[in-house]
């Protein structure tokens, strides 16, 4: 498999396993600056999925443990980040409720804000990595294609709604 068919397994996943909601990638503590992991996949999953998609892997217990514990430390990574991010929420209620707009103290928080985001992509590019690594590259690839058809399922039916929903009248 080339660099890029490795790579884009691993962003997908990585995306697939992890079990945090998107907001837990947030750093900027809820501004509205998505960190999640695939461009919005839609997590948290339901928490059978991980156990079906490494099941469908073939997945050893053995690895199901280490994978468990490496996406369980990257919750608890995540969670202590996205805490600490919440006083950036509250800041930027003071700068944009100020009589006066500072655009210095708004690109101040724009840029603390990307440090975080920066932060919480490496650790979960990290733990990735891990994942990869506990995973054979017959087993990425099965994963791969489990992926790359729930990515077809889950725009088959966001297309769906969208021509039911652009059908009915607005009110």
């Amino acid at each position: 498999m080339k660099l890029a068919g490795i790579t884009a397994t691993l962003v997908i996943a990585a995306a697939a396993l992890l079990t945090t909601a998107p907001a837990s990638a947030r750093p900027d503590g809820g501004m509205g600056m998505h960190g999640g992991i695939g461009g919005g996949m839609g997590l948290p999953m339901h928490p059978g999925h991980l156990e079906r998609l490494l099941e469908g892997v073939n997945a050893s217990a053995e690895q199901k443990t280490q994978i468990r514990g490496i996406l369980q430390t990257l919750r608890s990574d995540m969670k202590a980040q996205r805490q600490g991010g919440h006083g950036l929420h509250e800041q930027a209620g003071q700068v944009f409720s100020a009589p006066n707009v500072d655009a210095r103290a708004v690109e101040a928080l724009r840029q603390q804000m990307l440090a975080r985001h920066d932060a919480a992509s490496k650790r979960t590019m990290q733990a990735m990595i891990d994942v990869a690594r506990v995973l054979s590259p017959e087993q990425r690839n099965k994963l791969f294609e489990q992926l790359k058809q729930r990515r077809g399922m889950m725009e088959r039916h966001r297309a769906e709604r969208e021509s039911v929903e652009g059908g009915a009248p607005k009110r």
